[in-house]
């Protein structure tokens, strides 16, 4: 029952939106494809990720986010124990980041 959401249509739409180029095509795509309060959700949902990823206190991101501690509780529990999504998307972003922008000497802090 866990992996109920992995059917034929579920897999149509990853491909899908692993054959998008750029983040304008995602924009479009995303912005056809979910209403503005499932995009803002999602959004939201990822900026705790990353907040949670920098060692923020719950209390700190739910001012910030708008978000419910509850909420906050369930990210960081799929960030910490779910299906690796999370952590691959963060640790991927890490190393595109380090590759673009070297990393400031100490005067430069």
């Amino acid at each position: 029952m866990a992996d109920d959401w992995r059917t034929a249509e579920a897999e149509a739409l990853f491909d899908a939106i692993l054959r998008l180029d750029t983040r304008e095509e995602a924009e479009r795509f995303f912005r056809d494809l979910c209403t503005l309060n499932e995009i803002h959700d999602m959004a939201q949902r990822w900026s705790i990720v990353r907040m949670l990823d920098r060692g923020l206190h719950y209390a700190q991101i739910s001012r910030e986010t708008g978000a419910s501690t509850a909420t906050i509780t369930r990210i960081n529990s799929w960030l910490n124990h779910g299906e690796g999504g999370y952590r691959e998307a963060l640790d991927r972003l890490g190393t595109a980041t380090e590759a673009e922008v070297p990393y400031p000497s100490g005067t430069e802090r």
